[in-house]
């Protein structure tokens, strides 16, 4: 193997390593000598490639939050589209983002629980979802009286709390998921419209 290839692949390996160690005990309680000892490398091989273990984190971090920003602005909302499309781009949209959660646990975990920037990235989801809605508003696919921003932040509140109980214990796959929160999204609760309508 050349050393350009073994050194990509170490910094692979610490990385993998690292958001292991951070999703089991935390940043504060994770050492150096636990990361490279997980990757099957040692403390020196591990200052080659990261200058602390505050850099590797933050650069976990911010691999999960572009990872999250690409599939949330892979949404599509086209004016005039059948609600048979509308429901299956949703199904589409729900199970890419269930998926990359999934594919990915340990950084998950870090990126979207442990991590002070989880805010920032679950904020940047919800406005990524608001301008969709706004949109789809528009063009008269959205109920008018809903609010962007509210329901915006109930998707990312269903998709987290989902994503912790269901997904990364393996209870549900992405696919079950996403069908279950897009029928409750998209067709809510109510056997039949007009049941129990409340009067605003």
């Amino acid at each position: 193997m050349r050393a350009g290839v073994r050194s990509r692949e170490s910094r692979r390996l610490l990385l993998e390593a690292g958001a292991e160690e951070f999703a089991q005990t935390g940043f504060y309680q994770t050492k150096v000598s636990s990361i490279a000892a997980r990757a099957g490398l040692t403390q020196p091989d591990f200052y080659i490639h990261f200058e602390s273990k505050e850099q590797m984190y933050e650069e976990l971090v911010e691999s999960f939050r572009t990872l999250v920003n690409e599939t949330v602005q892979s949404m599509k909302v086209d004016p005039d589209q059948s609600e048979t499309e509308i429901l299956r781009r949703g199904q589409v949209f729900l199970e890419a983002i269930f998926r990359v959660l999934s594919n990915n646990p340990a950084i998950t975990r870090v990126g979207f629980y442990q991590a002070a920037d989880s805010v920032r990235i679950k904020a940047e989801m919800a406005e990524h979802i608001k301008k969709h809605l706004l949109a789809a508003q528009r063009w008269g696919s959205c109920r008018e009286e809903l609010d962007p921003e509210l329901t915006a932040e109930c998707v990312i509140g269903l998709i987290e709390r989902l994503t912790l109980t269901k997904l990364l214990p393996g209870r549900e796959s992405p696919s079950v998921l996403a069908m279950q929160a897009r029928n409750l999204l998209y067709r809510g609760m109510l056997a039949s419209e007009g049941y129990g309508t409340v009067e605003s």
